[in-house]
């Protein structure tokens, strides 16, 4: 017969280890890549200094990933998901058509 601390005891670590796993899958989200529809599809770069201005005439120096509402990290994050692209990781640097300010 188990007590019930020793079904504590085999549980417990058990337990603590799947919240683990799940937070580093969490962490660990896809990153975007440029080639991937929704980002041709938005015109994302990893690089905001690249954006063909002709073809995205609401780009404006200055407007990054890390300083959009969207950026789902801190400003200082090299990378972060993004809401706009189903929580995929965005590079800080970069942009699509999706930017809004950051309140």
């Amino acid at each position: 017969m188990t007590t019930r601390r020793q079904f504590i005891a085999a549980t417990l670590p058990v337990a603590a280890a799947g919240l683990i796993g799940t937070r580093m899958a969490q962490a660990q989200a896809a990153r975007l890549d440029e080639k991937d529809p929704q980002a041709v599809a938005l015109g994302y770069l990893h690089d905001a200094a690249k954006v063909d201005r002709k073809k995205y005439p609401k780009y404006a120096p200055g407007q990054i990933c890390a300083n959009c509402q969207l950026y789902l990290g801190k400003p200082s994050d090299p990378w972060a998901p993004c809401g706009a692209v189903g929580g995929k990781q965005v590079n800080a640097k970069g942009w699509c058509i999706a930017w809004v300010k950051k309140a």
